[in-house]
């Protein structure tokens, strides 16, 4: 008998994502009515929106019908649509709560979330009960998951209806012990353009993070390779996009025009269907590019995109179709120096080799090392932070390239006054080749990021190390 009059109402258990929930049921003198799943008031009062694409029902003629214990490779909301149950929840998932139990009285005023890698069970205790749930995964028969026994003495759950009397499956009968049980992992991270520079900062921020997976360009070329059958993408919950087409004098070219939008975006549109059809988190890295300029203030998030070149254009393209991912990050960036050729070290091979040279002196912005894009990169995933677009550069005032060059020649012991001025016009006035336009403005602010608790580093304390690296020897990040 359903109980009517119940406010819709989470409550927590001792399994960490397994939640118990009040669901109001309205009855008259037909019968009764409930919404089984709502998604609008559930996700507001604190269910994960967890996308299920499939509703399955367990109709069960008789009381004592026993199933499980399954710890299938996705999430579910179970309930009743007829009848009771007796239901039992374990963690297996590794870490420090598997083995946990919970166990709860289920009528058709109640509903469960049970989170991908918990073993869920269930005992009839009456006639004709009718077992619902919804999953966020179409069911195969090839799926492989984790299970336990149903009368394990370890985890000692006290059916209602003795095993002895009840029906189970010959399957369930021969589940093993809890001790034989290999823990279920988590959904693991896949980093993808892993050898470049921002490749190797994430390498270095994950290190000895045993669920986290590095594919370089020749395992997984974007624009190139299938990405759809690239991995068995169930098996991940993030991917972390560093690959990029980042030529921005190339992509003018016919060639380099068309290798930036194969890698920027046909690429970033097969990436964002796969993460949005398997409920992945997809971190895209963007750049100032995607902006002309013109702005007096420094960029924020929500400013309109205006891109100058073919780059700018791809890349803000990219941004587009990532946003239509429903769990995304979109960390925009400029400036960026890592532990390959760069503008730092370039400055710097000049002051030593005694030549003076014409640096620009009309484009402002801020530099970014590698490893400031990687922390916050795992600062949000990590910390959870709301979905969206987030300004990732360093800390500290605006600057020119020539006075970045100015502070580089000081920095390692040269005359900062050899360093001279010139115009972008004037700088690039005598090239042969194709000139992207460069923005005036790549100023990003940087208020969004730092209002979850991320601290940027400030950018000429880390110019003064990395410079000091580069003088040791070492292969600064």
């Amino acid at each position: 008998m359903a109980k009517y009059g119940k406010e819709l109402c989470a409550k927590t258990t001792q399994i960490p994502g397994l939640i118990v929930w009040d669901l109001p049921v309205h009855g008259d003198n037909r019968g009764w009515f409930k919404e089984n799943w709502q998604r609008g008031k559930m996700v507001a009062a604190g269910l994960p929106d967890f996308g299920p694409v499939q509703n399955n029902v367990s109709f069960n003629e008789a009381a004592g019908t026993t199933r499980g214990i399954h710890a299938e490779p996705w999430d579910k909301l179970i309930s009743v649509a007829t009848g009771r149950i007796f239901g039992a929840w374990v963690d297996l998932r590794e870490g420090p709560t598997f083995g946990a139990v919970h166990t709860a009285e289920i009528d058709p005023s109640r509903a469960v979330y049970v989170p991908r890698g918990v073993g869920n069970a269930f005992q009839t205790l009456e006639d004709g009960t009718a077992y619902i749930y919804l999953v966020n995964a179409h069911w195969r028969p090839d799926a492989r998951y984790a299970a336990v026994h149903l009368a394990d003495p370890t985890l000692a759950i006290a059916w209602p209806i003795p095993l002895a009397n009840a029906e189970l499956s010959e399957k369930d009968r021969n589940h093993p012990a809890l001790s034989d049980v290999r823990p279920v992992t988590p959904r693991k991270t896949l980093v993808l353009g892993a050898a470049g520079q921002v490749g190797r900062a994430l390498r270095g921020a994950y290190a000895g993070a045993r669920h986290v997976e590095f594919a370089e360009r020749s395992e997984i070329d974007l624009g190139v390779t299938d990405i759809e059958t690239a991995r068995t993408w169930s098996e991940f919950d993030t991917i972390i996009n560093a690959a990029a087409f980042t030529a921005v004098d190339a992509a003018e070219t016919t060639e380099g025009r068309a290798a930036a939008w194969a890698a920027n975006v046909t690429g970033v549109r097969q990436l964002a269907a796969v993460a949005a059809e398997h409920r992945i988190t997809l971190v895209h890295i963007s750049s100032d590019y995607v902006f002309d300029g013109e702005c007096e203030r420094a960029y924020r998030e929500d400013d309109p995109i205006c891109p100058l070149g073919v780059y700018g254009q791809t890349k803000a393209a990219g941004d587009q179709l990532v946003a239509t991912v429903p769990q995304h990050y979109v960390v925009r960036t400029s400036w960026v120096i890592g532990d390959g050729n760069n503008f730092v070290r370039t400055m710097m091979s000049l002051a030593e080799r005694g030549i003076d040279p014409s640096v620009v002196d009309d484009q402002h912005g801020r530099l970014t090392f590698t490893d400031e894009i990687a922390r916050a990169i795992r600062h949000l995933v990590d910390n959870k932070a709301p979905f969206g677009t987030y300004n990732v550069t360093g800390a500290g005032p605006a600057m020119t390239w020539a006075d970045i060059a100015r502070q580089v020649f000081e920095m390692a012991g040269h005359d900062p006054a050899r360093v001279g001025a010139v115009s972008t016009d004037i700088y690039f006035a005598s090239s042969n080749a194709p000139v992207a336009p460069r923005p005036r403005n790549s100023v990003l602010d940087l208020t969004a990021i730092e209002s979850q608790g991320y601290v940027a580093q400030d950018v000429r304390k880390r110019l003064a190390e990395y410079v000091q690296g580069l003088q040791n020897g070492m292969a600064p990040r």
